[in-house]
């Protein structure tokens, strides 16, 4: 598993927790700032593949003849 398909399994367990009834405010409070923690590693994790990628070779950008 990549760490990207890690964050966003944790991001989308989170968003669970977040939709209970009964979920206490602190704990609400504290998934909140994982999520943003989160958020920011899942910026840092793209932004070092975009580094990784040879120049002009963006991923998922196919050419066109």
């Amino acid at each position: 598993m990549s760490e990207l398909e890690s964050i966003a399994r944790e991001l989308e367990d989170a968003a669970a927790r977040l939709r209970e009834n009964e979920i206490d405010a602190d704990v609400a409070a504290d998934l909140v700032e994982r999520c943003a923690e989160l958020a920011n590693r899942a910026g840092q994790e793209l932004e070092r593949e975009a580094r990784a990628t040879p120049a002009g070779e963006q991923p998922g950008q196919e050419t066109l003849l």
